[in-house]
């Protein structure tokens, strides 16, 4: 079998092209090839046995949990991106099926959660804003214990990074929209699963449910999936510059990233289970120090709520992505006023830096 970064330019082939084409054609039918390539090619980096391609992260995320029924109990992370959370309160809870919020990084507090109709513990392995980092491993076996499944969103990491299936994992969502394609030029999900019967429940839904992926969606998902590997390396590489600048600022009061603090034992998961942390970090300004003002003061940085594109994003969380929430509530999550979150893209460096300079100069 070929090498990681071999099937991200040559997995995923349905040997359906008699023209010779290089990639695979866009084939503009509801049931052909195209999207089926693409479901290949990720269950291949993810070391899974069926792949699913939807319309959204949100469709995949959907998907993933519609294999419960009411009276289900699931386990979920107490930081989860706000789709699910919205998904899970307002739609699956009045179904009927249970969940509890719980903070993953605690096994403790995992296994205290479980009951007699417990079927799944969902998590995010390292969370949004914060960047907080749980276990796959330690989760996992946890959950083979009690015969549950474990659902892994991995979408901040992409198999690039980590590949939850192989530390435990039955099944990973991504919202693709983001590390897979890369671009800002797509909505796409993808449902990765381990284990015949798994495949069959999420394929159901897939089918039932009609939100698959379009087909030039799909092969423009592909093109983005082959140069994962170099857009993740440079994420990575423009991230630990922006933190070694961060670290240097008088007005910064702290930085959230798995990696600062060797000692932590969110450094020790993110070594043993991970190639790396990601390009998404936080920080909060100085107590009193305007967070809106920087932001707004910034030029090359985007104001927006997504991440893992080309282009280097922030937004302040407090009035943005967690508006919704209280705030007394925003604070017990360590959400403050003051905290910015960066999506750290693909640009030369010294630009970015001397964005952030323009920006600190102005508060």
């Amino acid at each position: 079998m070929v090498k990681f970064n071999t099937l991200l330019v040559r997995g995923g082939d349905v040997h359906d092209n008699d023209t010779g084409a290089v990639n695979v054609p866009v084939y503009n039918s509801s049931t052909y090839p195209t999207r089926n390539s693409v479901e290949t090619l990720c269950a291949e980096l993810e070391n899974g046995d069926r792949g699913f391609a939807f319309s959204s992260g949100m469709a995949a995320i959907h998907a993933a949990l519609s294999i419960f029924k009411p009276g289900d109990h699931v386990i979920i992370g107490d930081n989860i991106y706000g789709g699910t959370f919205r998904l899970v309160n307002d739609f699956l809870k009045p179904m009927g099926i249970e969940f509890s919020e719980v903070d993953t990084r605690d096994i403790n507090a995992v296994k205290a959660a479980i009951t007699p109709a417990t079927k799944a513990i969902y998590f995010e392995p390292v969370t949004n804003p914060l960047l907080h980092v749980s276990s796959v491993k330690q989760i996992s076996a946890v959950a083979k214990n009690h015969d549950l499944l474990v659902i892994v969103d991995n979408t901040f990491l992409s198999p690039y990074l980590q590949q939850p299936l192989d530390l435990g994992a039955d099944m990973v969502v991504h919202s693709a929209t983001k590390y897979l394609s890369g671009h800002s030029d797509i909505m796409a999900g993808i449902v990765v699963t381990k284990g015949k019967e798994l495949g069959e429940r999420v394929y159901l839904t897939q089918n039932a449910v009609g939100a698959v992926l379009a087909p030039q969606e799909a092969s423009i998902l592909r093109r983005g999936i082959q140069t994962l590997n170099i857009r993740m390396d440079r994420h990575l590489e423009n991230t630990q510059k922006i933190i070694d600048y961060l670290q240097k600022s008088p007005k910064v009061a702290k930085i959230n990233y798995p990696t600062i603090d060797k000692t932590s034992v969110e450094y020790k998961i993110i070594r043993d289970e991970t190639h790396g942390a990601g390009g998404v970090l936080s920080f909060e300004l100085q107590p009193g120090l305007d967070a809106k003002e920087f932001v707004n003061n910034l030029n090359l940085f985007v104001l927006a709520v997504s991440l893992g594109a080309a282009e280097s994003l922030v937004e302040v969380p407090a009035f943005m992505s967690h508006f919704e929430i209280p705030k007394p509530e925003r604070l017990k999550m360590g959400i403050k006023d003051e905290l910015i979150r960066l999506s750290i893209g693909l640009e030369d460096i010294s630009d970015l830096t001397a964005d952030l300079d323009t920006a600190f100069a102005k508060i």
